[in-house]
């Protein structure tokens, strides 16, 4: 189930808190770049930086902290103090969150349980499918347990087929300003299953159109009952979404189906039933039958019969980093929240939790984290508490995919190979940001945070037109040239001779 070399490859990077030469000789944890409440040092090249954000023609703000990542000297600043919605790169903090409260070898485990005596392979009682909040469990995982439970001798379950997600918090979806038909707005509890989306394909035939709903994986990929799609005769929305009492109920405008085959993912709201329900099938062709699956209320006490494990956390976490799986960052961060056993509520007080905790380990001050993602539009940082975070927190460095940074000379397509820079970035409705390290060709270890918003706009936009608002594609361009123009000011203009 688990890619033994990446899992090696990125535990060691993480062990070392390695992106380059530079920066795995960074400090483990530091003090802030400048004293609480105090003013950023006054930049060393405020004008030709000040020229870059000019000529992006960015309507917003445009805020920013580069530091040297060994001494914490402010090198260059614009508006550092003022907090900022960071999008994803909120996902480099929860990363650290996750590792220093579970650790890079922290597995979820998705388990079969037995409420009831086992005679000659017969359950006389309950079968419960219990989750741990497992962010990556897909069909084909559920496949295996389906045949491990066939393996460990049960050919029969008398009793209840229940479901298990009380071991996290449960929400309809991360955020509740977002159309309800995107993928990557799922619900989400302790029992999930392929990020808690299903995959809806249409085939023109004749004058309809063949359906699917199915839980997609790469060998398994049985229908579900969870979610139901209708075909409806109507101009928009595109999509319409009702609840139902245990499944989803879709429809979609036919004209917009169009006369080829097509498909698309969408989310679901009810993932321990949807995790249950493929689960069953799966059950029924290793030739187990099950009941309809119920969410049970309390947590399984009984004897375990099968269980299946995600890969290592820091595994887990490389791939939240360069997928920017929203989900993952939720379930990462709950579980981090649980670690001492003091129970939260709901997302709003995990997210307030990791605040309290980098205000803590990090000395920053009035961060707002409302999620673990940086999906929702109420959390909100600064450049110079997201720099001080990133400087104090290095092991995150080995999850961050790699940055060219273009020639400053101008030359097209050309970058600074002698250049080292990784970063996460961060995407939503004119929203723009971009956080990570440089090691310059010289060697010298930088840490930066740049964050770009329209906040007004992006508030503007209804909440049905927020896939593709008209302009947002244009504005976050503008935003990755202002972006990668400043990195390369910065790698070549601190670097030392």
């Amino acid at each position: 189930m688990k890619n033994e070399l990446s899992r090696r490859t990125v535990l060691a990077g993480i062990a070392t808190g390695a992106a380059g030469p530079a920066l795995s000789s960074a400090p483990q944890s530091s003090d802030r770049p400048v004293p609480r409440g105090a003013a950023p040092a006054a930049p060393t090249l405020p004008s030709g930086s000040e020229d870059i954000v000019r000529k992006a023609n960015l309507d917003g703000d445009v805020a920013y902290v580069v530091a040297d990542a060994t001494t914490g000297e402010i090198l260059d600043a614009r508006l550092a103090n003022q907090k900022m919605p960071p999008a994803s790169t909120l996902k480099s903090v929860t990363a650290l969150y996750a590792l220093d409260r579970l650790g890079a070898n922290f597995e979820f485990e998705t388990s079969l349980y037995a409420i009831g005596s086992v005679n000659d392979g017969k359950l006389d009682g309950d079968l419960v499918l219990s989750g741990s909040g497992d962010p990556t469990l897909d069909t084909d995982r559920l496949g295996e347990l389906a045949i491990a439970l066939r393996e460990a001798g049960i050919t029969e379950v008398t009793g209840r087929f229940l479901v298990w997600a009380g071991a996290l918090p449960r929400g309809d979806r991360i955020d509740y300003d977002q159309p309800d038909h995107v993928s990557y707005n799922p619900a989400f509890c302790g029992l999930n299953l392929n990020f808690n989306r299903v995959h809806f394909e249409w085939k023109p035939k004749k004058n309809e159109y063949e359906m699917t709903m199915e839980a997609r994986g790469r060998k398994y990929s049985p229908s579900t009952v969870i979610a139901q799609m209708d075909i409806v005769d109507r101009k928009s929305p595109v999509y319409s979404y009702a609840r139902g009492t245990r499944s989803d109920l879709w429809s979609v405008a036919r004209g917009a189906l169009g006369k080829k085959d097509g498909a698309r993912w969408l989310p679901v709201r009810f993932p321990a039933l949807y995790a249950g329900d493929v689960f069953r099938t799966l059950a029924r062709s290793n030739g187990i039958v099950l009941k309809t699956p119920e969410i049970a209320n309390s947590p399984p006490n009984g004897m375990q019969l099968a269980t299946t494990s995600s890969d290592a956390l820091g595994n887990v976490l490389f791939s939240m980093m360069k997928y920017s799986t929203n989900l993952t960052a939720e379930m990462s961060g709950m579980r981090a929240s649980l670690s001492n056993n003091v129970p939260v509520n709901n997302l709003l007080g995990s997210g307030s939790r990791m605040a309290g905790w980098a205000e803590t380990r990090f000395g920053v001050r009035n961060v707002i984290f409302r999620d673990h993602s940086g999906l929702g539009y109420g959390s909100s940082i600064s450049p110079l508490d997201m720099v001080t975070i990133l400087r104090g927190g290095m092991p995150v460095a080995a999850l961050m995919k790699r940055v060219n940074v273009p020639d400053p000379s101008g030359a097209k397509n050309k970058s600074l190979d002698d250049v080292m820079a990784v970063a996460k970035t961060g995407t939503l409705n004119f929203v723009s940001s971009l956080a990570g390290y440089i090691t310059t060709g010289n060697g010298r270890g930088l840490v930066f945070a740049i964050f770009t918003a329209n906040t007004e706009k992006r508030d503007a936009i209804p909440t049905e037109a927020r896939e593709r608002p008209p302009g947002s594609r244009s504005w976050a361009r503008r935003s990755r040239t202002l972006q990668k123009s400043l990195l390369s000011r910065w790698a070549v203009g601190f670097d030392p001779l």
